[in-house]
């Protein structure tokens, strides 16, 4: 038997007053605001009005309605031994959003919609504003919402929710904190991929030794950049470049070799093959890992050698952009090319519908489930792209990294990947792991640059090295996750 949920509601609002004192003290005075809802989430609230002003900080709590459950009227009647009533005139600086909680579907009604629109007018002159678990009016498991609450941080108790990944920009900073959940516990989140973090990447990132030489880095084989795409090779090769390869070799279209030597000039750069002994010379015999599709182009040319490296190799694989095109509603053929090996699939939604058989809209609704059946399918890791990016592995284990920006909503960011991704591939042999990392590594290179609007391709490759070896602080407990507010 898990907690009681009087025993969770005490130690998620203790937990919660603690972050906001820690967080918002330049704020607690001259009082602070607790919007409390009908339900537990209201309850959750009650608890830290009554911690804050046991704490000393001057509480107002609006009368909306009252407390409905059993739970809630207990903390109520407990955190208003503590409060000194402070009639209309009450000054503030801070809002406690505890209006709805997770169980909330729907458009909020009357009192509530009411309470959740001044909220965001007090936020808008000045206000910081703290959520309990969602912001009021987010639905937690699809991330729809009408009116809701913008909250500056939202703290989240217990697990990630599925609608906050969804709607980064409703809820600010994310802060989950752990309030002895367990899987009888009445408030589980429903299954959750596992979270990418700092401390997931750094137990899987292949070390570099330090008399390391390019051959112990690695060799990665980039094959793509067809006609007028020579960019998409450069992107890819850059971002392995920055993520730790030893060599890199760019496999282009004969057009495009001296934009390769030009933008990547520590590349080697090879031509199209026409044969399978070229292909076995300067892929199959040579790379530790191959990265397929970047810029490749849908010409008979490019699809004929593409089945030509898938058949030809061995080795580590990963296929993005158009070798999955190549597959369109085709699964089967790409599941017996590909016959068991290590391989990674990097699509976005709208090729990943097109290889699925499905529609986008279906692919972004269920996206947190969706990659299951396909990578089990193909016997391949499957990568979603997106905010949030999910990774499938074909045994059915399932992770999501948050991290990332808008800055990433532009042509060239899955280059960018596919050459992280590459690199890792190639050094650590494993697709999972070198999906989850690459991931986490891309979208927190896009956090880094700060900005969403100006910020280039260029500016996400050069912060690259900063993601591999600037270590974030380390989180104090209660907090087991902590996701920084979406860049605006």
């Amino acid at each position: 038997g898990g907690a009681p949920s009087r025993t969770l509601m005490q130690r998620a609002g203790k937990a919660a007053a603690r972050q906001i004192i820690g967080r918002f003290g330049d704020r607690l005075y001259p009082g602070v605001t607790v919007f409390a809802g009908p339900g537990n989430n209201g309850g959750d609230g009650w608890v830290v009005a009554g911690e804050l002003a046991r704490a000393g900080v001057p509480v107002h709590v609006p009368h909306i309605g009252g407390p409905k459950t059993p739970e809630a009227i207990a903390e109520r009647e407990d955190a208003l031994k503590s409060i000194e009533p402070t009639g209309e005139t009450f000054f503030s600086r801070l809002v406690v959003d505890a209006l709805l909680g997770t169980g909330f579907r729907g458009a909020p009604r009357s009192e509530l919609a009411a309470a959740i629109a001044t909220i965001n007018q007090l936020r808008a002159s000045g206000y910081a504003v703290a959520s309990l678990d969602v912001p009021s009016g987010l639905d937690a498991t699809t991330g729809e919402h009408g009116e809701c609450v913008h909250a500056d941080v939202t703290l989240s108790f217990g697990a990630l929710k599925r609608g906050t990944l969804l709607a980064r920009d409703c809820c600010g900073e994310i802060v989950v904190i752990d309030i002895g959940l367990d899987e009888a516990s009445p408030r589980v989140d429903e299954s959750l991929p596992l979270l990418v973090d700092q401390r997931w990447v750094a137990e899987r990132m292949p070390s570099i030794r330090f008399d390391a030489h390019k051959g112990q880095r690695k060799h990665l084989a980039i094959v793509g950049g067809g006609s007028g795409m020579g960019g998409a090779a450069v992107l890819a090769a850059r971002a392995a470049l920055r993520s730790g390869i030893g060599l890199v070799r760019a496999v282009v279209a004969a057009s495009n070799t001296n934009v390769v030597l030009l933008g990547a000039p520590a590349a080697l750069v090879s031509e199209w093959p026409d044969d399978r002994v070229e292909i076995k010379r300067d892929i199959g015999e040579w790379a530790d890992a191959i990265v397929l599709g970047p810029g490749m182009g849908r010409s008979r040319e490019a699809e004929k050698l593409m089945r030509l490296v898938i058949e030809a190799s061995r080795q580590p694989l990963l296929l993005d952009a158009d070798a999955l095109n190549l597959f369109e509603n085709d699964v089967s053929s790409l599941r017996g090319l590909l016959a068991g090996r290590q391989c990674l699939v990097t699509p976005h939604p709208a090729e990943f519908a097109r290889l699925a058989g499905t529609d986008v809209k279906t692919v972004l609704a269920e996206r947190f489930d969706i990659g299951t059946s396909l990578a089990a399918d193909l016997g391949a890791t499957v990568l979603l792209k997106g905010a949030p990016t999910i990774i499938f592995s074909p045994t059915g284990e399932r992770l999501v990294s948050p991290r990332g920006t808008a800055a990433l909503g532009t042509g060239g960011t899955g280059d960018i990947l596919a050459g992280i991704a590459g690199t890792l591939l190639a050094q650590a042999g494993d697709p999972v792991s070198a999906g989850g990392c690459a991931a986490w590594a891309h979208g927190k290179a896009a956090e880094l640059c700060a900005y969403v609007r100006g910020t280039t391709l260029e500016d996400v490759l050069y912060a690259l090295p900063r993601v591999w070896n600037e270590k974030e602080p380390p989180l104090d407990p209660p907090v087991i996750a902590r996701l920084p507010a979406a860049a605006q």
